[in-house]
């Protein structure tokens, strides 16, 4: 997660290969990388924030990849935005396992017809779903998202930060958040 860190103090990395960096805005986003993307083409850019609908155009001009996809509206807005744009994303779904009324996503009950609505009727790539679990029973929650990943057979699984990634990691995560253990605290 590079988020908050300005594009100078990533140079290093990109110079050394890392090529995955994820942003929670749109407009902090498309400030720091929209000319970084041109000269450096292996670059990958996940929006792993609230997407809201009206900037999902912008966003599908600039991220690789969407972990947000939490509301039918938001679907529909980036399949047009990708015919439009003749371009294809890869999207996690947001779960809200925990049902917490302060996250976004899709609750459990909801996620098998919303997956086929994306997937099949807008023709968004899903490759995988994404959770920012409660903080007590991690693993509870970890195994659950797993469970739910396998049972519509994807391959992906984007969940853990610094403080959870290890045990994120014994349960099939295939994308991990990790900002704070190697840029420091955000100011």
């Amino acid at each position: 997660m590079s988020k908050t860190f300005p594009l100078s103090d990533l140079e290093s990395l990109i110079k050394s290969g890392h090529y995955h960096y994820g942003e929670n805005k749109v407009q902090e986003a498309e400030e720091k990388w929209s000319e970084k993307l041109k000269t450096e083409p292996n670059l990958k850019i996940h929006m792993v924030g609230k997407l809201q609908s009206n900037k999902a155009k912008k966003a599908v001009d600039l991220f690789h990849y969407i972990h947000s996809l939490d509301n039918q509206k938001l679907s529909d807005v980036l399949s047009k935005a990708e015919k439009e744009k003749n371009k294809k994303l890869n999207y996690f779904i947001q779960v809200n396992i925990g049902n917490e009324p302060q996250k976004s996503g899709i609750s459990v009950k909801d996620l098998p017809s919303f997956f086929k609505y994306c997937s099949i009727e807008n023709k968004l790539n899903v490759i995988g779903l994404m959770v920012l679990p409660p903080q007590d029973k991690k693993d509870n929650y970890f195994l659950k998202m797993q469970n739910l990943n396998n049972s519509l057979n994807l391959k992906e699984l984007s969940m853990g930060m610094s403080s959870d990634y290890l045990d994120a990691l014994k349960y099939g995560a295939t994308y991990i958040r990790i900002g704070s253990s190697i840029f420091g605290s955000r100011n």
